[in-house]
C-alpha cells in the first residue's frame, strides 16, 4: 500500500469515525424531551448523511482517476513533461502555458477520447490547478465509462 493511499485510508476512517459519533449524539439529542433538542438532533442526522455521501463520492472519485492513470501508463500514453520551476518553486508560466496549449489542442482536435481529457487533467494538476484538473479528470473518467458500454 503506497504512502498516499494509506494517508486516504486514515482520514477516511477518522471522518467514518467522526461521523458515527455525531449520528449516536443526534440520535441521543432526537430522544430529548424539549422540541428545540429535538429539532437539532434531526438537522444533526443530516450532516453524517452528507459526509458519508460526500466521502464515498470522494473515494470513488480517487479510485477511478487511479484506474485512468494505470491504464494511460500501460498504453503508454502518460505524459512525459515536467515543468521547470523556478528556485522559489513557482513554475515557469511560459512553459506551462506551451504544455496546456498542447494538450488542450488534442482535447479540441478529438474530444471524444478520455485519454486527452487525462493528459489535460495531469497537465492542469501539475500547474497546481486543483479545480481544473478535478474537472478535466471527470470529464475523462466519464468519457472512459462511456465508451466501455
Amino acid at each position: 500500500m503506497t504512502r498516499t493511499r494509506l494517508g486516504v485510508a486514515v482520514m477516511a476512517l477518522l471522518l467514518a469515525l467522526y461521523l458515527v459519533v455525531v449520528a449516536l449524539y443526534a440520535v441521543r439529542l432526537v430522544g430529548d424531551p424539549l422540541p428545540v433538542v429535538q429539532a437539532m438532533g434531526w438537522a444533526l442526522i443530516v450532516l453524517p448523511l452528507i459526509g458519508g455521501w460526500a466521502l464515498i463520492a470522494e473515494i470513488r472519485f480517487g479510485f477511478a482517476a487511479e484506474r485512468l492513470a494505470g491504464l494511460l501508463e500501460a498504453e503508454g500514453g502518460l505524459p512525459d513533461d515536467t515543468l521547470p520551476a523556478t528556485a522559489s518553486g513557482r513554475l515557469d508560466r511560459e512553459r506551462a502555458d506551451e504544455l496546456f496549449l498542447r494538450y488542450r489542442a488534442e482535447v479540441e482536435a478529438d474530444e471524444k477520447p478520455w485519454q486527452n481529457w487525462f493528459r489535460l487533467a495531469l497537465a492542469y494538476d501539475a500547474a497546481r490547478d486543483r479545480r481544473r484538473a478535478r474537472w478535466a479528470t471527470r470529464e475523462a473518467i466519464r468519457r472512459e465509462r462511456g465508451s466501455r458500454r
